[in-house]
């Protein structure tokens, strides 16, 4: 597929990914509101390096998984069953609360940008979501594991985590006046993700299952 495509289906699985308020971006936003966009774009740039790391590793251990179809015909079925049970809490389970305040305490740019590195690194989620979501996008042809699509992947993926960044530093006092309304909302939103990735997933396994008969 062609590489242009390839980025912008990395930017919006990514993007879509950091859509629910979690802490890389509510701390960004923090840290844009208290000390400066400038800061709060410096700890983004930081989070987009682990992000770019992050999808690289999930691409391998999909290229790898990819190989052994035994193992991601387990792994779809799993899931899928995960992904309609996130669905179900967040549509008709999940309250309302607001989010933490979280306190930013460094003050440099430099300090923001590892900061941004260091909270990257320790979130990884990324990892297995971006690697289930390459597979899917593998199993419909959309991408071959060649160095060049990896690459241009995954540079769309570190891309649409930093576009959605963004969105939360220059927006985040329109978030914060309206943090019941905003999570109400974002419960809303991950349950219709997740519903739609579960029906991607179910689509697969259907696809697979009449392949193999």
């Amino acid at each position: 597929m062609n590489i242009t495509i390839l980025f912008f289906l990395g930017l919006i699985i990514a993007l879509v990914g950091v859509i629910p308020p979690g802490l890389l971006n509510m701390t960004a936003a923090k840290i844009s509101l208290k000390e400066g966009h400038v800061r709060g774009i410096m700890f983004s740039i930081g989070v987009c390096v682990i992000v770019f790391l992050q999808t690289y590793i999930a691409a391998m251990f999909a290229r790898y998984l990819s190989n052994h179809k035994d193992v991601v015909e387990i792994l779809q079925r799993v899931a899928f069953v995960i992904f309609v049970l996130i669905t179900v809490y967040f549509l008709l389970i999940a309250k309302s609360e607001p989010k933490p305040d979280i306190e930013p305490h460094s003050k440099s740019k430099h300090s923001r940008f590892f900061q941004g590195m260091f909270l990257s690194a320790i979130n990884v989620f990324p990892i297995p979501y971006q690697a289930y979501m390459t597979i899917t996008i593998a199993s419909f042809g959309w991408m071959e594991f060649e160095l060049t699509s990896i690459v241009s992947y995954v540079t769309g993926a570190a891309t649409g985590t930093f576009v959605m960044l963004y969105v939360y530093i220059f927006f985040f006092d329109k978030i914060k006046s309206k943090t019941f309304t905003t999570q109400k909302n974002m419960n809303y939103i991950i349950g219709t993700i997740t519903g739609i990735i579960a029906g991607i997933t179910l689509i697969n396994i259907l696809m697979d299952a009449t392949r193999n008969t």
